[in-house]
Formats: structure tokens, sequence, C-alpha cells
């Protein structure tokens, strides 16, 4: 343990100067020159770690082992990567770790390096010159867990210069993953920004929660898995939301939508809250099968009424979006979902798009998603 701690103390990045040839990511702390994108998408890391025996790096689901320089340094080139954003670690005498020249964040159980691979056509996810809206961070008591819990609120540029009201979208992360998900690896407060100034969507306020709240009873996706998490978010967080900030209420009005566990929340408290969310949409999620293999869901049993009476579920729904990657495991059986509902006549939207099970996906899925929302 003593070499590992070392070899992390004496980490570093070379600052290098900057060409046409390769890229600087945003993630990189203080503009370090490593790691690097080339041309290719390949990405280039090279650090120093002295006392190290063995160092590599997992990226992309695959390790690759680094080779140790004459000067010291560590240096390896991994195969080109997708666009998008992936989170990546440090293997150094078999300790996982994160790259002190790179931001973490917080994903897969912990706390992660990542690099952003530019995808083109794609600059809605970065920052423009238009109005900025705030994120604000607030701690809410819950009832549930008798603590107080933090989340983040998005609101948009035009919410300081009067008193307009605002509906609300609650957006719910994966699993591993808590309130800063979608505000730090989704951008969505940038999203909204870019779609708001160009006219694309209504101004809204968007709230990110943590739902990693214990279960009443039961597990996964059902009824008793979901309670606690139903009680802390019709209980707790709309009603101190609808008393913090300016919003609009009534279930026009609001709209709930998550990625993979995010998801399944989303499709299971969402669907059977008619009174409470008009708009509901489930990004990726391993509900429908793809986790474990395959799932014959009972669609019925989850939300009734969704096949034996989908007029009543039309009418109390304005929108139903679902979306998965296209390499994603659960792609065929989020499809084959989406078929099965809109045959018996549910008004359900369904869109796929290049990539895994990733946030480059779910990004573009809560771009689409919102452009919907609230619509006169």
């Amino acid at each position: 343990m003593k070499k590992i701690f070392l070899a992390l103390v004496a980490l570093t990045m070379s600052v290098c100067a900057f060409s046409q040839d390769y890229t600087i990511p945003v993630t990189n702390i203080n503009r370090n020159g490593y790691p690097r994108i080339l041309e290719d998408n390949r990405v280039e890391f090279r650090l120093r770690a002295g006392q190290a025996s063995s160092v590599k790096v997992d990226i992309g689901g695959r390790q690759y082992d680094m080779q140790r320089t004459q000067d010291g340094f560590w240096t390896v080139t991994t195969a080109p990567q997708v666009p998008g954003y992936h989170y990546y670690s440090l293997i150094i005498n078999g300790a996982s770790v994160a790259d002190p020249a790179s931001r973490s964040f917080y994903g897969t159980s912990r706390w992660a390096s990542a690099i952003e691979i530019p995808e083109a056509g794609m600059d809605v996810f970065e920052i423009h010159d238009v109005p900025h809206g705030q994120v604000r961070e607030l701690n809410y008591f819950s009832k549930v867990t008798n603590s107080w819990r933090p989340l983040r609120v998005y609101t948009p540029a035009s919410y300081e210069k009067g008193n307009k009201k605002y509906p609300v979208v609650y957006i719910h992360h994966g699993g591993g993953e808590d309130y800063r998900g979608w505000i730090e690896q989704g951008r969505t407060n940038i999203i909204m920004d870019n779609l708001i100034a160009e006219g694309k969507a209504v101004e809204m306020i968007v709230v990110s929660v943590d739902s990693n709240v214990p279960s009443g009873g039961g597990g996964g996706y059902s009824p008793g898995g979901m309670s606690g998490y139903r009680d802390e978010l019709i209980n707790n967080i709309i009603p101190f939301i609808e008393k913090t900030f300016r919003v609009k209420k009534g279930p026009e009005n609001r709209a709930m939508c998550g990625l993979s566990m995010g998801g399944g929340q989303s499709f299971q408290i969402g669907l059977n809250e008619p009174g409470v969310f008009a708009n509901v949409a489930s990004f990726s999620s391993g509900m429908f099968g793809g986790i474990n293999g395959s799932a014959d869901v009972d669609l019925e049993a989850y939300v009734p009424g969704i096949l034996t009476n989908p007029a009543k579920f039309n009418q109390e729904h304005k929108v139903f979006y679902l979306s998965c990657g296209e390499q994603d495991p659960r792609i065929n059986y989020t499809r084959e979902t989406a078929q099965k509902l809109q045959a018996a006549g549910v008004n359900v939207k369904f869109n796929s798009f290049p990539g895994d099970h990733e946030w480059q996906v779910w990004r573009k899925s809560f771009h689409e998603f919102s452009q919907m929302l609230f619509k006169k």
C-alpha cells in the first residue's frame, strides 16, 4: 500500500505545447498536456508513477498496458474511441484510481476520471454565447430518510427578471450515480440554455434529484421496490420545489424522466401518477430486458390500463417517450416494448441513438424529449 500511495503522490502530467494534430480535453486540470485526443480519436496518456511496477489505463471497456520510458514516464496510445463521454481509470500496481490530472465525476458507484471525445454536429452540448441560466444546489429535509438531502435545480436565464412561473422537469440519474450526474456529466443546463435561445424548447425548470432511497418492500421496479422513492418524490421533493421556486402546478406542467435506473423509476412511478405527471420519459431502462438476458415484461401489471384502456392512458399523458442506445444490450427489448405499446394504441414516441449505455445517448435523449414538453 505504501508503494501505491507513493506512486499516486508522484503522478504528474507533462504540459506540452499545443499543435494541430491533437486536442486537450476540457476535463484536464489546468490544461495539462495529457491525456490528449489525437485526430483519429485515439487517446494518448503520459504520466509519471516513479515507484510503480505496473501501470494501465482502463477506458472504453478495455485495459491498455502502459510502457515505461527511459525518462521515467509511462505512456500508451489507445485505439480510437467513439465520440462522447467516457469514464476512465488508472490501474497502478493493481489499484484502480482516478487520474489526479483530470476532473473526477461521481459515476459507476465511485469517483472516476472522464474524457470527452467531441462529436461533429453536436455543439448543442457546448457552451454558446447565449443567455445562461443558473444551477443551484439546495438541501431539503426528507421525512422518508429522516435526513437532509441535496438536489440541484436549473432555472432559465429569465427566472431572475420577473415573476413568471415555469413548468418543471424532475430528472433522474442511473444506478451508481447521484443528483450531480445530469448537470455535470449530462450538461443539462447547457442543453437547456441553447435550446431556449434557439426557440426550440419552452423555458422550464429542471430538478436533478438523488433517487437513491431505500425501498419500502420488494425489489427492482415493482411497486414495493419503488414505494420509498415514490413517497420521497411526491411528498418531499415536489412540495419543496413548489414552495421554493415560482412553478406552474398541475400534471400538465410537470415531467418525470431518467436514465437506466432513473428510467425505470420514471416508467413505474411517473406513469402510475397521472394526477402528478402528464409527461414521462424513460431512457435506456433495463426493466424491459437486456441486463441479464431476456425479460417478458407484464406491462399491464406495471401500469394498469396501459394496454387495456389506451384511450384513457393517452388522455392522461401528453408526452410519453422511450429511447435507448443502438449498441446497448437493452435496445431490442426497448424497441419491442415501444412497438407493443404502439400496436395497442398507446401514443408513445421512441428513438434510438448511436452508442452503448452512455451519457452521449442520454444527452441526446433529453435534448429531444425536452423539445416536446409543455407545448400548447
